[in-house]
C-alpha cells in the first residue's frame, strides 16, 4: 500500500510553517519515513500513540521539541491534525482535544 501525508487544512499548514525551520526539516523527514515504509514500519523515537486512534510524529532540534499529531485515514492517509513546539513533559491534553476536533472533520 501507498501512504500519504496530508495535512487537514489551511489552519494546520500554518502551524507547521510557525515551527522553526530545524524542526520542520525534521518532521520532513519523519513524513518521509511514513510515505516510504508505511506507519506500521515507523517507530519510536520517530513516531508513538497518543491513544485511540492518534499518534504523535515527534521532532527535536536545536530550537527545541515538536510534535505532530495526525490520524490513519481510509485510502493509505495520514492526516496531521495539529503541529505545536512542546513546552511540558507531557502532551498538552489541550493538544490531544484539538487534534480529536479536527479528526471529526475527516471524510472516511
Amino acid at each position: 500500500m501507498q501512504w500519504q501525508v496530508v495535512i487537514l487544512n489551511d489552519a494546520v499548514a500554518a502551524e507547521m510553517n510557525a515551527l522553526p525551520v530545524d524542526l520542520r526539516a525534521k518532521m520532513a523527514r519523519v513524513i518521509d519515513l511514513l510515505e516510504t515504509y508505511g506507519p506500521h514500519n515507523v517507530r519510536e523515537p520517530y513516531v508513538k500513540p497518543l491513544g485511540g486512534k492518534l499518534w504523535e510524529m515527534r521532532m527535536k532540534g536545536q530550537h527545541g521539541i515538536a510534535r505532530a499529531i495526525y490520524v490513519a485515514a481510509s485510502g493509505g492517509r495520514l492526516i496531521v491534525l495539529h503541529a505545536f513546539v512542546k513546552k511540558t513533559q507531557r502532551t498538552p491534553r489541550r493538544a490531544i482535544e484539538l487534534a480529536r476536533r479536527r479528526a471529526m472533520e475527516i471524510e472516511p
